[in-house]
Order: C-alpha cells, then sequence, then structure tokens
C-alpha cells in the first residue's frame, strides 16, 4: 500500500535541489529567506521542505494530501495537515495557527480546479504582515507552441504539460490570478530552458525555420516557469508588471548549464537513487 512508503523508497515527486541552481525550487527557497515561519501548500515528499528546514532555518508546516508523501514529510515538518485543497474548507484546518511569515505554493495551483480560491485562501492567512511564494509552469513557452502548431497537445508524466495539470497560465493570467485573490506581486523570476533542451526538443526540431525565427522573436518563449512573491494588495511595498520583467535570453546563457538543469529534470524523474549515487561517482561528484 502507498501509506507503507518507507522513508529511504523515492516518491514520485521525490527529488533534490541545488541551492546554487536556476531551478524554481531552488529560487522559490531563496526567495523565502532563512529563519521564517513557513505554511508550504501542496508540500508533496518535502523535496523543498527539507531545504528550508535544513539549509534556511525555517519552522515549516506543510500541507498534503497524499499518504504516501505525507510519509516522507513528516521528518521535515513541525506539523503536518492531509488537506485536499479542491475543498474549500481546507483553510479551517489552521484555525488555530500563529500567523505565517511565509506561504509556500511551489507548481501547485495548476494541479487545483479554482487556484483563485486556493490563493485567496493563502493569502488571507498570510495576512498584512506575511507574504506569498508561489511557482508556476508557463504555458507560453515556445516548446508548448511547437506542439499546438504541430496539433498535438502532447500531455506527459512531467514537464509544462504533465498529465495532472489542470489549470494553464500565461504570464497576464499570472499578473490578474494575483490582483483577484488581492496580493501586489512584489518580485518575480524567470527560469529560463530552450526548447531544444526541453521535454518537447522533439517538436521544436521538426518546425520548419521560418517558423523557428519567428517564434524566437516571442519575448517569453524560452520562460519555462515563473517564480513569484506577493504580498497583500494594501502594502506600499512597489508592485511590479509581470510583462515588463527583463527576460534572459537562454542563448545568453552557459549552454552546459541549460542543458545540466534539463538532464538533473530527467534524471530526478526516472533514475533510482542508487543509480544517480553511482554516475556521480563516476563523474567525480560529491
Amino acid at each position: 500500500m502507498e501509506t507503507q512508503l518507507k522513508n529511504n523508497d523515492r516518491h514520485n515527486y521525490e527529488y533534490d535541489v541545488d541551492l546554487n541552481g536556476d531551478t524554481a525550487p531552488a529560487r522559490v527557497v531563496r526567495m523565502v529567506g532563512d529563519d521564517k515561519r513557513v505554511l508550504e501548500v501542496g508540500a508533496g515528499p518535502g523535496s523543498i521542505t527539507k531545504m528550508l528546514k535544513g539549509a534556511g532555518n525555517c519552522q515549516v508546516t506543510g500541507l498534503e494530501i497524499d499518504d504516501a508523501a505525507i510519509v516522507k514529510l513528516t521528518q521535515f515538518c513541525e506539523k503536518v495537515y492531509k488537506t485536499d485543497l479542491n475543498d474549500q474548507a481546507w483553510p479551517e484546518q489552521l484555525s488555530g495557527e500563529k500567523p505565517f511569515d511565509v506561504i509556500v505554493a511551489a507548481d501547485v495551483l495548476e494541479h487545483v480546479y479554482d487556484p483563485l480560491a486556493v490563493l485567496s485562501a493563502m493569502a488571507g492567512l498570510a495576512g498584512l504582515h506575511g507574504e506569498v511564494v508561489i511557482s508556476l509552469p508557463h504555458v507560453g513557452h515556445n516548446a508548448v507552441i511547437a506542439c499546438i502548431l504541430d496539433e498535438d497537445f502532447q500531455y506527459g508524466d512531467w514537464g509544462l504539460l504533465d498529465r495532472t495539470h489542470i489549470r494553464f497560465f500565461g504570464l497576464k493570467n499570472m499578473q490578474q490570478l494575483f490582483a483577484d485573490a488581492g496580493l501586489k506581486i512584489v518580485d518575480a523570476q524567470f527560469v529560463i530552458t530552450r526548447p531544444k533542451d526541453s521535454e518537447f526538443a522533439g517538436k521544436w526540431a521538426a518546425l520548419a525555420g521560418d517558423v523557428k525565427s519567428t517564434l524566437q522573436k516571442h519575448k517569453h518563449g524560452q520562460v519555462y516557469q515563473v517564480v513569484i512573491r506577493a504580498v497583500a494588495s494594501s502594502r506600499t511595498d512597489t508592485a511590479i508588471d509581470l510583462m515588463s520583467v527583463p527576460v534572459e535570453n537562454a542563448d545568453n546563457l552557459c549552454s552546459s548549464q541549460t542543458v545540466e538543469n534539463f538532464a538533473r529534470r530527467i534524471a530526478r524523474k526516472y533514475l533510482s537513487d542508487a543509480t544517480r549515487m553511482r554516475i556521480r561517482s563516476i563523474l567525480g561528484r560529491k
């Protein structure tokens, strides 16, 4: 049974977080900061939680629905609530909790039926003085457009079109979502991945050259994920517009770094701990 998952068994959504990397989880952890009281919504098996507690010295309360994930998550949290985010009464579970400094939902809102209801509840729990840190996949990535141009909205086991994704967001949709939830965005970072380094590299490669050239003019076509920090709209912090956030072109980044990040995502998804440790030893890495 799932609930009998042992701590040393790898959960499907378990992965390592390199705090020096440019992945969304690493950016989320850095954006939260140190010594915070954190509520992590949809915490899974605790991949981010582990880093918040260990590297960030944060006190974390976790919300998760999956029993197998909770087995792993419990070791990193002060408290864990089994929570169905699609039940709008879920915030009532936290009625006895003290205020949280930061509320985190890393790649969670795309998995729920009513993202606005969940984000609004998070805003209420954050109150006037707390912050909300969110990561979301960007459906406007050129690799997804390549799929659409091929008339193939290709769901998979992971990535931008993970088959468990219910909602999809462009940058303007993200901006409006936060505004509707009573939040203002005060910081945002883009995770950049070239289409040829994505899970849809084959779709991108199959495009005609002139189509690629046109899509490469798309300012946000290499934005794979967005990491956002937001506060209550009534605060005096300066709001930012996601459409105005500078975008670093992946072709100007170290190509080996881009490929390495993609390889890490593949390895985390499909290789066992033992296999990955063996590969690291062969490569001479700690």
